[in-house]
């Protein structure tokens, strides 16, 4: 049976001191629009921050490591339970830093053990503006567990067949927004030293990472936010932090073709790609961006993509429409277009949602589909529905946030005594 447990807390709890650095005033406290956030800098970026306060170039190196190490391998939100570092320097990165974590509205855990995370974002450095909610899904295995990791809040991409689609783009997530997904939910399985696993739900043991695969197939197309998401997946996959391997990894894309090398090249994690459809007629009715960057180029993309081998296959999704693109036919086409692709092709039995004109494929259908593919060699494992009854399956992930126009954006941003000076017309 599934259940949910509304939170109204915040897992940010970062120090923040009075002291002004080793070199600054100790009177001066900091205004909360004063201070980094830590989580997103890379090391050089860090480094720069500390050099700021004063630090030389070497010592900033050091303080670098270890920050990084009680950041991303320890989990620590509290500067003061860093236990190798100095007061002094505890002081300095209390108060010039933080270390943001999102807010958990909800969480719902399913009857098949998946769970499902309501994370909300406030930018600190515009704090009149509305916080922003993600959804975010953990899905246990007994040996490995995937976390699936949104890049935006909404999305533009208007795929008929997928809930995501209907809520419109509020904003791209940052590099920390995204690493502070993975933290977050590390944080809350126990995943980090000294942690404790929930009792509820199906979770690895202790001795297993609760958190093994991470996936870019959350809210919004992780292509259309391409640096934040770069950004933390270099992060999320240093060896000397999170650790995750870059095959561990995998980025989802729907065909942005322009940057799919880009990724290859620069990223060098596993990709997907949401296909759903073997012509182009039927894929723009599906997967719109097809109208951009239609089959032709998009398979042209992949063939091309950096890395690209029997060791490191490309993974075709297929959803399972009913009527739609799942007949005989279609899995002969589907196996044409991908010869001498090294490819895998998951096929994903449509989940419902209210409002869809879609229906999912008949079991018996979808094997079918499925014997014919195989046949030709290509391994087209049914992905099972997970977190159906929570709506953490796949394509079912919608938050509540709305864009606001930017009038609005401009005057929540601007401060009351600024706009009490001005003109209607200014206004």
């Amino acid at each position: 049976m599934a259940h949910s447990l509304q939170i109204n807390q915040s897992g940010q709890s970062a120090s923040v001191g009075d002291p002004g650095g080793l070199n600054g005033d100790l009177n001066r406290g900091p205004k909360d629009g004063d201070l980094v956030d830590l989580v997103g800098l890379d090391r050089s970026e860090i480094g720069v921050e500390l050099e700021k306060f004063g630090l030389l170039p070497r010592e900033a190196r050091m303080r670098t490591r270890q920050l990084w190490n009680w950041v991303y391998v320890n989990g620590l939100t509290d500067f003061e339970k860093m236990s190798n570092v100095s007061k002094t320097a505890r002081q300095m990165f209390a108060a010039r830093f933080m270390l943001r974590r999102p807010e958990i509205v909800s969480e719902q855990v399913s009857s098949d053990g998946t769970r499902k995370w309501l994370f909300r974002f406030k930018d600190p450095k515009h704090p009149n503006l509305p916080a922003v909610d993600v959804e975010t899904v953990y899905i246990p295995e007994n040996k490995r567990g995937t976390l699936c990791v949104s890049s935006q809040v909404g999305c533009t991409l208007n795929c008929s067949f997928c809930h995501t689609g209907t809520q419109m783009l509020v904003r791209n997530l940052t590099a920390g927004e995204i690493l502070g997904q993975i933290l977050m939910a590390r944080q809350l399985l126990g995943d980090f030293p000294n942690g404790v696993r929930p009792s509820d739900g199906l979770v690895p043991k202790q001795d297993t990472r609760a958190i093994t695969n991470v996936v870019m197939m959350g809210m919004g197309e992780p292509l259309f936010n391409f640096d934040n998401v770069k950004k933390a997946l270099l992060i999320a996959s240093d060896g000397e932090g999170i650790s995750l391997s870059k095959r561990r990894i995998t980025l989802s894309t729907s065909g942005v073709v322009s940057h799919i090398g880009r990724a290859g090249d620069e990223i060098g994690v596993m990709l997907a790609i949401s296909l759903h459809a073997v012509n182009n007629e039927l894929r723009n009715e599906l997967v719109p961006i097809n109208k951009k960057f239609p089959l032709e180029e998009l398979l042209a993309a992949c063939k091309a993509y950096p890395g690209l081998s029997n060791a490191r296959r490309i993974t075709f999704e297929y959803v399972m429409l009913k009527g739609v693109n799942d007949s005989d036919a279609d899995a002969r086409e589907l196996v044409r277009l991908l010869a001498k692709i090294p490819a895998k092709i998951n096929l994903i039995p449509f989940n419902p949602w209210d409002g869809s004109p879609y229906e999912c494929s008949s079991w018996e259908r979808i094997e079918t589909f499925a014997d014919i593919v195989n046949r030709a060699g290509y391994a087209s494992p049914v992905r099972t529905p997970r977190g159906r009854d929570i709506f953490a399956a796949c394509g079912q992930l919608k938050s509540t946030s709305e864009r606001l126009s930017k009038r609005a954006q401009r005057a929540l941003e601007t401060p009351q005594k600024e706009i009490a000076g001005k003109t209607d017309e200014e206004k």
